[in-house]
């Protein structure tokens, strides 16, 4: 069978809230073929089917919700894992 797959993942190296990066990326077949990156603040595309979905969603309501999963999604869970880490070492 195939498999279609999203993953959210938010990175960051320092207590900076403007150096966090949330990805989106979508995959099928353990293939990635579209990324989010609000670094970028628009979809890239990785692939033929990828690139055509990245043109048509930068150009649409997609790419707007999106821009806010960084403060939504990121900074609401930055003090838990940095308070996890921390007492991890």
């Amino acid at each position: 069978g195939f498999r279609h797959y999203m993953v959210t993942d938010c990175e960051f190296n320092s207590s900076k809230l403007n150096d966090i990066e949330f990805t989106l990326s979508y995959y099928y077949n353990k293939l990635e073929y579209i990324r989010f990156s609000s670094s970028v603040g628009k979809f890239v595309g990785y692939t033929e089917y990828g690139i055509k979905n990245a043109e048509r969603w930068n150009n649409g309501p997609e790419v707007i919700a999106r821009r806010g999963e960084k403060e939504r999604y990121c900074f609401r869970n930055v003090g838990i894992d940095v308070e996890a880490d921390l007492t991890k070492s």
